[in-house]
């Protein structure tokens, strides 16, 4: 059962267009992107459903300010080896919970495809984002984002953001 929220039409498509435009940008391999997506002060988090699910706070990836971001874009260009990669980002329509001026909460599902270079491509991460969104000079910015993904059972290394 949903309850109604006060949405304008131009509100839900500035945030169906972020969604659309983070998994463009992550897809695209120009890390320097991905930060400018969220607020200085975000939370950006990869956790398993299960710990969600239980309010369990272990998360495979967990970082707190718009530097740490920054900082994980300079590890995956400098210091993480790796197999390189691309990644396609399938990602459902925003479902937004909460609306006000400045402030949007939604959810969206996401599947990762990954494809290794001279290999088939593969399912890498399914799962949903849980997001808080705020208005900004600069348009909306993702203030949280938590990628929560499905299966216990993931690859032993998640390089690039989901």
């Amino acid at each position: 059962m949903s309850t109604a929220i006060n949405l304008h039409f131009e509100d839900y498509l500035q945030v169906a267009q972020l969604y659309a435009d983070y998994a463009q940008a992550v897809d695209s391999g120009n890390w320097d992107l991905w930060p400018e997506f969220f607020t200085e002060d975000c939370i950006y988090k990869l956790i398993p459903r299960e710990n969600h699910e239980r309010g369990f706070p272990l998360a495979t990836l967990s970082f707190d300010s718009k530097g740490m971001l920054k900082d994980r874009v300079y590890g995956i260009r400098e210091t993480l080896f790796h197999d390189p990669y691309y990644q396609r980002h399938v990602v459902g329509a925003p479902l937004i919970h909460t609306a006000d001026k400045d402030r949007f909460t939604s959810e969206a599902n996401y599947a990762v495809f990954r494809t290794k270079l001279s290999q088939e491509s593969t399912v890498f991460n399914v799962g949903r984002y849980i997001d808080v969104i705020v208005r900004t000079p600069e348009g909306l910015k993702f203030a949280s984002r938590l990628c929560v993904y499905d299966s216990e059972m993931i690859p032993n290394s998640i390089i690039y953001p989901i």
